[in-house]
C-alpha cells in the first residue's frame, strides 16, 4: 500500500534533520516525483518573507527549493522567534499572532492542532511525497503532551518515521537506544530505521557497532551520512561559521559581523563567502573586533537587548573606533535601527526596556510599532557618489523586509535607498540612510548582499580604499551556487543510505 509522507526525527537539536529532510526532497524530485517539505513548528531567529508578504522559517525554504518549489508558509505553519530566554514571538500561517511564554504556548498549543493537521491535509492533496522534519527530539518526556511536531505530528499524518543520531557529537549508539527506550510502544512501532549522520572515519571499524545497534532496538541502519563541507544556509548559532576566530591572511578584504545574543538572518552573510577576495568572520561574545575593512550589525529580534550587550561588553566603543578610522560601518534592519540617535518601544513589542539611546553615529530615531512589515522588494542605490557605493545606483537591489521599527531621519543624514516594488507592486519610497562622510549606512533590505553584482562594486570600492586594485570576478547567481549545493548533498545522501529500502518500506513505492 502506498503512502504519501515519510518523517525525520532526530535524538536532539543539530543532527542533521533540516539538511537531510532538504536531501530527501531533492532526491524524490530528482526521481520524477512532486515533493514539498513540511514542518508544523519551528524555533528560529533566521526567518524568510515569500511572494506573498508571509514569514517563515529559512530550513522550509532551503527544503523548498530543493524541492523546486517557491517557499510557503504552509511548509511551516508555526514559527517561534525568540525575544528572551522564556518568550517568543509568534507567528502563525506567516503572519505574527503575539508574543507568549513558554507556559503560554504550551497552553495555546493544542488549539493549533487542528490548523496544523488542515495545513498538512492541504499540501498532502497537492503533492506526491511529503517529507515532514521534526524538531528536538521525540523523546522529551515532560512536552509529549499536546506535541505537534514530533510523534504528535507523526500520529496526524499518520507518517513512518526515520530517527536520526549524529556521531560527531559522540554517544550516538546511546542517543539512538535511549530515544527509542523513551518512546510508547506505539511511538516506537511508527520508526522503521535511523540514519547516522555526520560520519568521519573507518566504517569497517563502525561496523561491529551498527549490528549491535540493530540488535537493542530491532530496527536497521539505513545508512552512515558522512560529514559534509555544504554552501546551504544553516540555522541560528549552530552553524560552524560563528566558530571562525581568525581572517584568512591570504583574503584581502577583511568583513566582521557583530554576533548579537539575538542576532536574526545571519543568512544575510552566507554570499559573501563565495567572493575569493573576502574573509567573514563572527565576533562572539567575549571577542574584541580585529580591525576588519567593514563591520557589520546585523538584524536582531531583540534589539534594545542587544544594543545593551554591547554597551556592556564594551564593543560599542569599539565601534566608535573603527568608524573614527573612517572605515566602512553597516547596519542591517536592527543593527541600522542601533546606529540611530534614539530607539523607543512605546507597547513593549521586543522587550520591557521601552526606550534607550543608540549608538549615535546615523542622525535617525526608531520607535517600534505593533504592525510588522513583512515584504519583498526591489530597488536602487539613490545616489552613489560617496567612496564606497560609488557606482552602486546602477545595480537592481533584491532583498525582503522583516521589521516593526519605524525609522525617521534627521537633518544630518541623506536617504540611501529607493524602493520602487513592494510585493511586485510598484511604490515609490526611501529605504535606509548614509552619513555626510559617506562612511555609515544603514538599512532594512535584509538580502542585499546576495545581489552579487551589488556587492562586488562594493568591495571593490574598498579596495580601491586600501590601494588594491578592483576584480572583475563575481560568483554564479545565488540560485545556480544553492542549486549545485542541492545536488551535491543529494548525491551523497543517496549514495549512502538505502534509498529502495526507503521507498518500498516507508512509502510502499518499487523504485528500479
Amino acid at each position: 500500500m502506498e503512502n504519501k509522507c515519510l518523517m525525520l526525527q532526530g535524538t536532539g537539536s543539530t543532527v542533521g534533520k533540516s539538511l537531510l529532510t532538504a536531501a530527501l526532497c531533492r532526491i524524490f524530485k530528482q526521481d520524477g516525483f512532486k515533493v514539498a517539505p513540511f514542518k508544523s513548528q519551528n524555533m528560529a531567529l533566521n526567518s524568510f518573507i515569500t511572494a506573498e508578504g508571509e514569514e517563515m522559517g529559512r530550513a522550509q525554504v532551503v527544503q523548498a527549493e530543493a524541492s523546486g518549489l517557491l517557499p510557503s508558509a504552509l511548509m511551516n505553519p508555526i514559527l517561534l522567534k525568540p525575544t528572551a530566554d522564556t518568550f517568543a514571538q509568534v507567528v502563525i500561517k506567516g503572519r505574527v499572532y503575539k508574543n507568549m511564554s513558554a507556559a503560554e504556548y504550551q497552553a495555546f498549543k493544542p488549539a493549533l492542532k487542528e490548523m496544523v493537521a488542515e495545513i498538512y491535509n492541504k499540501l498532502e492533496e497537492q503533492n506526491d511525497i511529503i517529507v515532514i522534519e521534526g524538531a528536538g527530539s521525540p523523546a522529551e518526556i515532560n512536552l509529549k503532551e499536546n506535541d505537534l511536531v514530533n510523534m504528535g505530528m507523526a500520529e496526524i499524518a499518520d507518517a513512518p518515521v526515520i530517527l536520526i543520531g549524529d556521531i560527531d557529537k559522540g554517544g550516538v549508539f546511546a542517543a539512538l537506544a535511549g530515544t527509542m527506550l523513551l518512546l510508547t510502544e506505539e511511538e516506537r512501532k511508527r520508526v522503521k530505521g535511523v540514519i547516522i549522520n555526520k560520519f568521519r572515519g573507518d566504517l569497517e571499524i563502525l561496523r561491529p557497532g551498527l549490528r549491535m545497534l540493530e540488535d537493542i532496538i530491532k530496527i536497521p541502519v539505513l545508512g552512515v551520512i558522512p560529514y559534509m563541507e555544504l554552501n546551504i544556509d544553516d540555522e541560528d548559532s549552530v552553524t560552524e561559521e560563528f566558530r571562525r576566530r581568525e581572517h584568512d591572511p591570504k583574503r584581502e578584504i577583511t568583513i566582521e559581523v557583530i554576533h548579537f545574543p539575538y542576532m536574526s538572518n545571519f543568512t544575510d552573510f552566507n554570499v559573501l563567502r563565495h567572493f575569493s577576495d573576502v574573509s567573514l568572520r563572527y565576533v562572539n561574545p567575549g571577542e574584541s573586533l580585529q580591525d576588519p575593512d567593514i563591520l557589520i550589525l546585523p538584524g536582531s529580534k531583540n534589539t534594545l537587548k542587544d544594543l545593551l550587550y554591547l554597551r556592556e561588553s564594551g564593543l560599542d566603543k569599539q565601534i566608535a573606533a573603527h568608524h573614527e578610522k573612517g572605515k566602512l560601518l553597516i547596519g542591517i534592519c536592527g543593527g541600522y535601527q542601533i546606529l540611530g540617535q534614539e530607539l523607543s518601544d512605546p507597547y513593549h513589542t521586543e522587550s520591557g526596556l521601552g526606550f534607550s539611546l543608540g549608538l549615535g553615529l546615523l542622525d535617525m530615531h526608531t520607535v517600534f510599532e505593533k504592525e510588522k512589515v513583512t515584504t519583498q522588494v526591489e530597488a536602487c542605490i539613490i545616489d552613489d557618489k560617496f567612496p564606497f557605493i560609488q557606482g552602486l545606483a546602477a545595480e537592481t537591489i533584491e532583498g525582503y523586509e522583516i521589521h516593526m521599527g519605524v525609522s525617521s531621519p534627521g537633518p544630518g543624514v541623506l536617504p540611501l535607498i529607493a524602493v520602487h516594488s513592494r510585493l511586485g507592486q510598484k511604490i515609490v519610497v526611501t529605504d535606509g540612510v548614509i552619513n555626510p562622510a559617506g562612511t555609515v549606512f544603514g538599512t532594512y533590505i535584509h538580502g542585499i548582499f546576495d545581489n552579487t553584482a551589488f556587492t562586488r562594486k562594493l568591495l571593490n570600492n574598498v579596495r580601491q580604499k586600501k590601494g588594491l586594485l578592483p576584480l572583475e570576478e563575481i560568483p554564479p547567481a545565488l540560485k545556480e551556487l544553492k542549486e549545485r549545493e542541492y545536488d551535491r548533498l543529494a548525491a551523497c545522501v543517496r549514495e549512502h543510505l538505502d534509498m529502495a529500502w526507503i521507498y518500498e518500506n516507508t512509502l510502499g513505492k518499487r523504485i528500479r
